[in-house]
């Protein structure tokens, strides 16, 4: 067996035997494990969550339901039939196309009041996203998808995502890294490129983890 079958299979077996969906929720926790995103009572929008493995991750990171916070995700598949496990009420998931919604469509009720007394939509204190189109195998166009689907992400923050927040982004590596970063650093205070033990080697995928969130003027 290879050493990347092996690191594969390694992540799958410790995925089923603790009861996350996929082995993906390894990638989430070495992020939380290494940058702390999410903090317990959170509120946290999970862009591409299908099948739930991120969902199930994030909702144990906002802690028990005393805490409060709210995971929400949003996929262009079927939300599961049966909720899956470590998911609790806060957990709500959303079938849409990233690239249709609007906030109204994400944050949902409001729960507090704003000046003047007008209800005010809390906003998500961290954005993750882990989506990715199916991959063609052709690089520069896989890295290109990518790279569109992230600065979507982008494109949303200043009206979802709460200043001082965090997100982290599933970017490929490419031409266009770089300045996916840039713009990155535009908005954050922090940011850190981040490839998880449990990405495939021969994967170009990265994480683009930003902290403190400071929306740009204008936008």
């Amino acid at each position: 067996m290879s050493r990347q079958r092996e690191v594969q299979d390694h992540y799958f077996r410790l995925a089923r035997k603790a009861g996350y969906v996929a082995r993906s929720a390894y990638k989430l926790i070495e992020i939380q494990e290494k940058h702390g995103l999410i903090r317990p009572g959170d509120r946290v929008l999970d862009l591409g969550y299908y099948p739930g493995a991120w969902l199930q991750v994030a909702c144990q990171a906002i802690g028990p339901m005393k805490h409060g916070g709210c995971v929400v995700g949003v996929d262009l598949q079927p939300k599961p039939s049966a909720r899956p496990r470590f998911c609790d009420d806060r957990v709500l998931a959303i079938e849409a196309d990233v690239f249709a919604l609007t906030a109204p469509d994400l944050l949902g009720t409001a729960d507090h009041e704003a000046d003047g007394g007008q209800p005010s939509p809390p906003l998500f204190d961290v954005v993750l996203s882990d989506m990715m189109e199916a991959t063609t195998g052709h690089k520069p166009t896989d890295h290109l998808r990518s790279v569109a689907l992230a600065r979507r992400v982008l494109d949303l923050l200043p009206e979802v995502l709460a200043p001082g927040g965090n997100l982290a982004v599933k970017v490929f590596d490419g031409e266009q890294y770089r300045s996916f970063l840039d713009e990155c650093k535009a908005v954050c205070a922090s940011v850190k490129s981040f490839k998880p033990k449990a990405s495939r080697a021969v994967s170009s995928e990265m994480y683009v983890v930003g902290k403190g969130y400071a929306p740009r003027r204008g936008r």
